[in-house]
């Protein structure tokens, strides 16, 4: 119960999301989304949850399952090579989750995709939230840019926004 009231409260207490991420902190983002992609054909999406809404918190719901559900939200998942990635942050959990579409299964392991949420997390944890994601998004770049690398005159078009989204 102490742990449930203890987060309950930092839900209540974290501010919202625009006040860590304002209007150029997001361009930021968005560019760094782009100059990845720039590299790799896969498709990056970032989304940042300051908190839970009440239902979902009073029912335990985990960083995870919130993940998945924006995944399925955002139509991640909608891209032609199965290769869309969203890389989560919900601010007053201070989680971070990536959810990679079934293209990357067998390419991507689990331990690389928790390599990158811990650089983020040590990032995070130094104070520069903005500094935090471009890191992860870069490095989740690396990783897809090494599975689907963009090849010139490929063709491959931007399947999802660039900009980063407040859920």
């Amino acid at each position: 119960m102490a742990g449930t009231l203890t987060r309950m409260w930092r839900h209540l207490a974290t501010p919202a999301a625009p006040a860590w991420f304002p209007a150029e902190a997001m361009d930021r983002i968005a560019a760094a989304i782009a100059m990845s992609e720039s590299c790799h054909t896969a498709e990056v999406c970032f989304a940042v949850e300051a908190t839970l809404p009440w239902g979902a918190l009073l029912r335990g719901v985990e960083a995870r399952t919130r993940a998945e559900e924006a995944f399925a939200r955002l139509r991640v998942w909608d891209t032609a090579a199965n290769n869309g990635v969203l890389v989560y942050l919900l601010m007053a959990d201070h989680r971070i989750e990536i959810v990679a579409d079934r293209g990357l299964s067998g390419r991507v392991s689990e331990a690389q995709w928790r390599g990158v949420c811990q650089l983020m997390e040590g990032a995070l944890a130094g104070g520069d939230h903005v500094d935090a994601v471009v890191s992860g998004i870069e490095a989740t770049g690396d990783l897809l840019a090494s599975h689907f690398p963009r090849e010139p005159g490929d063709g491959d078009i931007d399947e999802l926004p660039n900009r980063p989204v407040m859920l």
